[in-house]
């Protein structure tokens, strides 16, 4: 077995090993109902299970493709890694941490969306800002509600009061 296949055989028996691991500390944690707070750890641990499975599938059949992925040094060396976009990221993350009790979940996701939308924006591509900022907001109003409504779970609103 060549160490291609070993590798991908490694990496879906530790994407397994992981997802059962959550899966067992998942069961133990307290149900109250069929959608609760422990709803979304077992949609993710059975998903990480999932995938582990797909993962030594395929890793099964596979073969060494024409280019090892793991040795293209030339290709990392011609795009250099961009530091201030992660530092931008971290500091948006810090911010957004800081603020969130005080200003609320709703106004700070909307503001952290967009500004981390034009973060990682590739400088060659022009922003949209529109787009953008219905991105955010639709985003953080389904998942505001989402976790009021049907997890009946709340988020910090701040001053809005909501």
């Amino acid at each position: 077995m060549d160490t291609y296949k070993r590798k991908e055989l490694l990496v879906g028996a530790l994407m397994l090993g992981a997802g059962l691991f959550y899966l067992f500390l998942t069961i133990n944690l307290p149900r109250k109902g069929f959608i609760d707070a422990s709803t979304v750890p077992y949609v993710l641990s059975i998903g990480l299970c999932l995938l582990g499975v797909l993962q030594l599938l395929a890793a099964t059949k596979a073969t060494q493709p024409a280019s090892d992925p793991d040795g293209d040094a030339d290709s990392s060396a011609a795009t250099p890694p961009d530091y201030p976009t992660v530092f931008k990221t971290l500091g948006l993350i810090a911010v957004y941490v800081a603020l969130l009790q005080k200003v609320g979940f709703p106004i700070m996701t909307v503001l952290y969306l967009y500004a981390q939308f034009i973060v990682i924006t590739p400088r060659e591509q022009k922003v949209n800002h529109l787009t953008y900022i219905v991105i955010a907001v639709v985003t953080s109003a389904l998942i505001f509600f989402t976790f009021r409504q049907g997890f009946d779970l709340m988020l910090p609103t701040g001053f809005l009061k909501i």
